[in-house]
């Protein structure tokens, strides 16, 4: 999926139970450390938790990349990369599903 402008992007964390409030720390920051770089749209992020079948919390996090090359700059970012592993020793696998993803989507309009 190649797109111009923005990309839409719905994180999924799976927070280890121990670390669920270090883990909303970090994530008030992560926007922020991405829109200080110029990463991302003005769109402010959605947040969103929920307790997956093991009842251990998830959070989803929605949020527009400026375009297509952001992911990559912010991997080579030490203010981003900063905010990345400090939630990465948050999440872990769980359910067989890995402990972050990162899928990026686009809007579809359905008839009717």
């Amino acid at each position: 999926m190649t797109q111009p402008g923005p990309v839409t992007v719905i994180c999924t964390y799976r927070v280890a139970s121990e670390h669920d409030d270090t883990f909303r720390d970090l994530l008030s920051k992560h926007w922020p450390a991405l829109h200080e770089q110029g990463l991302t749209t003005t769109t402010p992020p959605q947040f969103f938790r929920g307790l997956d079948n093991a009842n251990a919390p998830f959070y989803v996090e929605i949020f527009e990349w400026a375009d297509e090359t952001a992911p990559s700059t912010a991997h080579n970012t030490p203010a981003v990369l900063a905010v990345w592993e400090g939630m990465g020793q948050c999440c872990e696998e769980r359910l067989g599903l890995p402990a972050m993803e990162f899928p990026h989507v686009e809007p579809v309009k359905l008839n009717g």
